[in-house]
C-alpha cells in the first residue's frame, strides 16, 4: 500500500464535492480510488460510506476521504468497519486534531457547510499532519482495545502531564473560574468580572471597566480581543477606540478625506478604518505597518450582487490590502424565505475571506426586518461561519437599535461571532448603549466626536 494512495466517495449530496476533491488529489500526485457515487441520483450514503472505510481498513488505501450533506452519518457508517477512526471535520483546527490527537485515517465532510475552497484546506491539512506524540498514541491504542474487548471500562489515575501542556476548552473554563476568585479576592464580589470566552472575548461589568483601567488593559495585553461593557459605569477609558471601525463610506468622499481618516485612526488607535473597495490600495498604503487595519464593503449597500461577484470583490480587496470584510446579505431572498439563498450568498463570502485570512462581517440591514427575520439571519450568518453580525450599513431606514443588538448577541451566543453595532451611533452615550446590549465592535463616522466625548468624560 503506498502511503500516498486514498479511498475517496460520496453519496448524492457529495457528489460535486467529491469530483473537484478528486481532481485536486489526483493533481497532487495522489493515487485516488473512487467508491462512488458516480451521478446525483438520490442513493444511501451508508454504503458509499463502508466501502471506503473497508478500502482503508482491509490495507488497499492509506487513508480515506467521504463527503455526504453533513458528514455526520458517513463518520458513524465508516466508524463500523474494524480499525477505522473517522471524524467529521468543518474547519482546519477539527482537521489537524482529529489526526494529531486520534490518528483519524478517514475523514468526512458535509458539503452542505464545507465549500470548495475550505474542503480543500481541511484536505491539506488533514493530509499532513501526524499522530506522534506519545500520549495521542497510545489513547489511540485504547481505541483498538475497545474494539478488541479489552479494555476495562474502570477509569484509571491519569499520570501527571509531562512537558509541554495542551489545554483543552474544559481547562480553559477551569482557569476562567480561577482567575474570577482571584478577582474576588483583590475587590470583593461587588466587583466580580463576567467572563465570556469565545474568539479571545471578555465580558466586564461597566463598573469594572471604569474602577479598574488597569486591569482591564492587563488583559487585553493578555490577548483578549474584545471587550463588551456590561451595564453600570458613568465612564469608559478613552482605550474604547480599539473597538471601533473609523468609517467613511459617502459615495462623494475625496481622496483628501481619506488621507484624513487614516490619519486619525493612527493618532486615535481605532481598530479599522472602513472605507469603500475603490479606496483600499490608498488606506492600505497609508496604515503601512502600523496596527490599524482596512476594513471594506462588499455588495454595499443594497445586498443585491449575486454571490460570485461579492466573493470576487472579497478576493479583489482583499488581495489589495482589505483585512476586513463587511458583507450586506441578500434581504430580499431573507424576507422571501430562501434562507437557504442566504446563506449561499454569506458562504461565498466567508470562503473568500477564509482563503485571504481576513474577517467576515454580516450586514443584516435590520430595520428592514421583524425580529423573526432578524434571527434567521444570524443564524445563517453563524451556520456559514462568519466572524460578525453587523446591524446596518448606514443608508437603509434606520441604524442600530440596543434591541437589535441584544437580539444578534442572543441569537450568536455560544459562538466566536462578534456583534458590530452601526448605523446612527453618533455619542459616546449611544456607544456605550450599544456595548451594554451586547455589542463587541462599533462602527461610526463620528468616531472623532465620540472620542473627544470620551476623553472629556475620562479625563473631568
Amino acid at each position: 500500500m503506498s502511503p500516498d494512495s486514498l479511498a475517496i466517495g460520496a453519496d448524492h449530496a457529495g457528489f460535486k464535492l467529491k469530483e473537484i476533491l478528486k481532481t485536486y488529489l489526483k493533481e497532487k500526485g495522489y493515487a485516488v480510488h473512487d467508491c462512488g457515487t458516480f451521478s446525483e441520483e438520490p442513493v444511501d450514503y451508508p454504503q458509499f460510506a463502508f466501502a471506503v472505510a473497508q478500502m482503508v481498513a482491509t490495507g488497499k488505501a492509506s487513508k480515506g476521504i467521504i463527503v455526504d450533506g453533513v458528514g455526520i452519518g458517513s463518520a458513524m457508517a465508516a466508524n463500523k468497519a474494524l480499525g477505522i477512526r473517522a471524524a467529521a471535520c468543518y474547519d482546519v483546527s477539527m482537521a489537524q486534531s482529529s489526526r494529531e490527537h486520534n490518528d483519524a485515517n478517514v475523514l468526512t465532510l458535509g458539503a452542505g457547510f464545507v465549500g470548495e475552497a475550505l474542503a480543500k484546506q481541511i484536505v491539506d491539512v488533514w493530509l499532513r499532519a501526524q499522530c506522534t506524540a506519545e500520549r495521542h498514541l497510545r489513547r489511540v491504542a485504547m481505541l483498538t482495545d475497545i474494539e478488541k474487548g479489552k479494555l476495562s471500562p474502570k477509569p484509571e489515575t491519569a499520570e501527571p502531564h509531562q512537558g509541554h501542556l495542551e489545554l483543552s476548552e474544559t481547562d480553559f473554563r477551569r482557569i476562567a473560574e480561577r482567575i474570577r476568585s482571584i478577582v474576588e479576592q483583590l475587590y470583593g464580589p461587588e466587583r466580580e468580572l463576567h467572563f465570556r470566552f469565545g474568539q479571545c472575548d471578555v465580558t466586564c461589568d461597566g463598573k469594572d471597566l471604569q474602577a479598574h483601567p488597569t486591569l482591564v488593559r492587563q488583559l487585553l495585553d493578555l490577548g483578549v480581543c474584545r471587550i463588551a461593557c456590561g451595564s453600570g459605569g458613568d465612564s469608559i477609558p478613552r482605550d474604547i477606540a480599539h473597538f471601533i471601525d473609523h468609517t467613511l463610506l459617502r459615495p462623494e468622499a475625496s481622496e483628501e478625506q481619506i488621507r484624513k481618516l487614516c490619519q486619525e485612526a493612527k493618532e486615535f488607535g481605532f481598530a479599522t478604518v472602513c472605507v469603500n473597495p475603490t479606496y483600499v490600495p490608498l488606506a492600505a498604503k497609508l496604515l503601512r505597518d502600523t496596527p490599524v487595519k482596512v476594513c471594506t464593503v462588499v455588495g454595499f449597500p443594497l445586498g443585491t450582487h449575486t454571490p460570485e461577484i461579492k466573493a470576487m470583490e472579497a478576493r479583489r480587496t482583499i488581495r489589495e490590502g482589505a483585512k476586513e470584510i463587511d458583507m450586506v446579505i441578500n434581504i430580499g431572498a431573507l424576507k422571501s424565505g430562501d434562507d437557504e439563498s442566504v446563506y449561499r450568498d454569506i458562504t461565498a463570502v466567508v470562503e473568500a475571506c477564509r482563503d485571504g485570512g481576513a474577517v467576515c462581517k454580516v450586514i443584516i440591514e435590520a430595520a428592514l426586518l421583524t425580529d423573526e427575520e432578524k434571527v434567521r439571519a444570524c443564524q445563517a450568518a453563524k451556520r456559514a461561519r462568519a466572524d460578525f453580525v453587523k446591524t446596518s450599513t448606514g443608508f437603509g431606514p434606520g441604524g442600530a437599535t440596543p434591541h437589535d443588538v441584544a437580539l444578534m448577541a442572543e441569537t450568536v451566543r455560544g459562538t466566536p461571532m462578534g456583534v458590530k453595532a452601526a448605523g446612527g451611533i453618533r455619542t459616546f452615550a449611544d456607544v456605550k448603549k450599544m456595548l451594554e446590549a451586547g455589542a463587541t465592535r462599533i462602527g461610526a463616522s463620528a468616531s472623532i466626536e465620540i472620542m473627544r466625548e470620551a476623553s472629556h468624560l475620562t479625563e473631568s
